[in-house]
């Protein structure tokens, strides 16, 4: 998988490409944990080249929104393939998230 590190404002992007699974959360679980450490609370994950996700993924997932939302921010996702939209919504975590379709929309939710 490929990670991709961005911001914008005082957002910031993680870009995920590929399988997103067991091996690869913990750079993601990294990227979380040293954002929340520093105070960067408002985070998107875009998953618009991510095909496949696991239930370590939204695990995950799961906590880093849990530990934004306890410091006041909020974690969002983006440009979901239908694949992982699919999984999202049997696992009614759609309704935990913040979905948009582009991350232009995340970024700016308003």
């Amino acid at each position: 998988m490929e990670i991709k590190k961005s911001s914008h404002g005082d957002t910031f992007i993680l870009r995920l490409k590929g399988r997103f699974d067991a091996h690869e959360v913990v750079q993601v679980r990294d990227w979380l944990n040293e954002q929340i450490g520093i105070g960067n609370t408002h985070l998107v994950v875009n998953l618009a080249e991510v095909n496949f996700i696991d239930s370590s993924a939204l695990s995950t997932l799961v906590q880093g929104l849990k530990h934004c939302r306890e410091k006041g921010g909020d974690l969002t996702l983006c440009a979901l393939q239908q694949p992982v939209r699919v999984i999202f919504e049997l696992t009614r975590l759609d309704k935990a998230f913040g979905i948009y379709a582009t991350e232009q929309e995340a970024i700016q939710p308003e």
